[in-house]
């Protein structure tokens, strides 16, 4: 690999996230906002290590007796894709000699984010939201050669056509999550199809000063089925974060929880204690991997 693939900085650490091979463990949390990630570490019994470079802050130690890491990307499937990426190359990829390592290591990556949900039925009084697939209007998919290898094709071709999607925009792709933390982190919550949009306000359908090509897609997408689920919530990392795994063989898995509703128009401000809630049950259910 050339310098300016494997970028490295000065001493050593990998350019953005700016971290060498044994800062991180291989269960980590994966935030947007960089001041959660602080609060995730403040549930670990120890912290062992912290650092912090741009919008990425990172910090690992232990819970229960497990080694665990968390760390803010930012916000959207362009810094996921970053992130991930680089914390592929700590684990299996040798800075020395530029090479990939023989035996590769795989992590566990789990998203605990916001969303805005996407049926009527999803209150804030039962808010947390699992993403059995995330499906991208991004897309990501396609500027890899692996991306059609594993994506959802069926799920996509579905979509795609029952939203008789334009072909003016990026097309839609469709990763499954982890059915092993799926399993282990999911476990009772509600699960579903997660749209991860390429921005906030004209992606997701939102209009300030400036009016959207298409004010129809919420409207469409609640309506859509795939082999049981429904279209749960939109955010703005989740199929870039199981694309990635899936081509890097990692386990990947996005829970959020839901502070808005987009059918009812309705915004949960005060949302920092099921956010804590959240938090304490998944590191709880990580243990066990």
């Amino acid at each position: 690999m050339k310098k300016a693939e494997l970028v490295l900085n000065s001493d050593g650490s990998i350019y953005h996230l700016k971290l060498k091979p044994g800062d991180i463990a291989e269960t980590i949390f994966l935030v947007g906002d960089p001041a959660r990630a602080k609060k995730i570490s403040a549930f670990f019994d120890t912290v062992d290590f912290s650092q912090s470079n741009r919008e990425i802050n990172t910090f690992t130690g232990t819970y229960l007796g497990k080694r665990m890491s968390v760390l803010s990307t930012g916000m959207g499937t362009d810094n996921i894709e970053i992130v991930v990426n680089e914390l592929d190359a700590l684990f299996n990829i040798d800075f020395e000699t530029k090479l990939p390592k023989e035996n590769s290591v795989s992590v566990n990556l789990i998203r605990i984010g916001t969303s805005g949900g996407l049926q009527g039925d999803i209150t804030f009084d039962d808010s947390f939201v699992v993403s059995a697939y995330g499906l991208g209007l991004d897309g990501l998919a396609y500027f890899y050669e692996q991306g059609p290898l594993v994506m959802e094709r069926e799920l996509t071709s579905s979509f795609i056509n029952q939203m008789d999607w334009d072909g003016d925009l990026p097309k839609p792709y469709a990763v499954k999550a982890s059915p092993r933390l799926l399993k282990i982190i999911g476990g009772n919550w509600r699960t579903g199809i997660t749209l991860t949009a390429p921005g906030f306000y004209a992606p997701q359908g939102r209009e300030l000063r400036l009016k959207v090509t298409d004010n129809t897609i919420i409207d469409r997408a609640k309506e859509f089925k795939y082999g049981g689920f429904q279209v749960t919530n939109f955010e703005m990392e989740t199929s870039a974060l199981y694309l990635l795994s899936a081509m890097l063989g990692h386990h990947a898995l996005t829970v959020c929880d839901i502070i808005a509703n987009r059918i009812n128009g309705t915004f949960n401000s005060d949302y920092q204690k099921s956010m804590a809630e959240l938090i304490k049950a998944v590191l709880n259910r990580a243990v066990n991997l």
